[in-house]
């Protein structure tokens, strides 16, 4: 990863870690249970949101230096696991 992006996501990472926590008091202390559901929700899009930025980072690093190396196979695997992990994550 590129440095810029790699601080971003720790950051952010850093974040979730703070809501999975939350989280976890919230259990113990007994907390409304749609309140609960509602903040698992908030962390899976924090978790959707570094993801994106990972993604986008290895699109405009990875994918971009197997476009210009021009090495054919490069570029097949990086579009493959694209594809592959796209399709993974809307399942």
């Amino acid at each position: 990863m590129q440095k810029e992006a790699k601080i971003a996501v720790f950051k952010r990472f850093k974040r979730i870690e703070g809501q999975v926590g939350g989280l976890s008091r919230m259990v113990e202390d007994g907390r409304y249970c749609i309140d609960i559901v509602t903040q698992i929700s908030a962390v899976r899009a924090a978790l959707r949101r570094a993801e994106e930025e990972i993604l986008r980072d290895h699109v405009s690093h990875c994918v971009e230096h197997a476009i210009s190396s021009g090495n054919k196979q490069d570029q097949r695997q990086k579009i493959s696991e694209i594809i592959e992990i796209l399709g993974r994550s809307n399942k």
